[in-house]
């Protein structure tokens, strides 16, 4: 019987700088941080959703090649990677608090669509909405 989602992975760059982003910057904690060889796991997750974790990925060995994971890494890069939804209850205070903790944002909070929304890349290139909740 599946238990529903409970890991959704990001490509990376760099780990330590995506753990220092999510860490620091957006106030996500670490759940795992295992090694096996050059190999590291390395999941994050928002204290108020501690069933859900985060991978932060290199996109290497064990699952793909070496030019592959270049490509990849190029398309986040770029910001062509869909991009995750983070609900917040006041976009306007959260995008003024994360700003202030030196999160660059491509899209200042805008309302539209009934709702507040606001966008923000990870050091990778991985996109974000920042979406206040109806």
């Amino acid at each position: 019987m599946m238990q529903g989602v409970q890991i959704v992975g990001l490509y990376v760059h760099d780990q330590d700088e995506a753990l220092q982003f999510y860490v620091e910057r957006l106030g996500f904690r670490v759940h795992t941080d295992a090694r096996n060889g050059d190999y590291r796991w390395l999941t994050v997750q928002h204290p108020d959703q501690p069933e859900f974790q985060l991978g932060l990925f290199r996109p290497e060995a064990p699952t793909v090649d070496a030019a592959t994971a270049k490509g990849l890494l190029e398309a986040v890069a770029k910001g062509a990677m869909p991009p995750l939804v983070l609900m917040v209850d006041d976009c306007q205070a959260t995008y003024e608090t994360m700003h202030g903790r030196g999160v660059e944002f491509t899209q200042e909070p805008i309302a539209r669509y009934g709702s507040v929304d606001a966008s923000f890349r990870d050091p990778s290139g991985n996109g974000w909405k920042l979406v206040q909740a109806r």
